[in-house]
């Protein structure tokens, strides 16, 4: 199979080659020799919020902080 690269660097994939892998939006990009490794990758949201948590600095403690202070009942 061939595909063309636009002007705009951009490769429309096969629809035959899409589906054999299964549909992601994403794709991680390597080159080995000579050659451009495409492999689909599913980032999934859990592990988007996870990475986001970690960033801020947020433990599994300060969430369950978090819920016990916003399960109080208003005094």
């Amino acid at each position: 199979m061939l595909a063309k690269l636009t002007s705009k660097n951009q490769l429309t994939l096969p629809k035959s080659v899409v589906m054999s892998v299964g549909h992601a939006e994403y794709y991680d990009i390597a080159t080995e020799s000579g050659r451009i490794i495409l492999t689909p990758v599913r980032i999934q949201q859990a592990d988007a919020a996870r990475a986001k948590l970690e960033a801020l600095g947020i433990n599994e403690q300060d969430v369950n902080d978090a819920i016990n202070w916003a399960r109080q009942k208003p005094v």
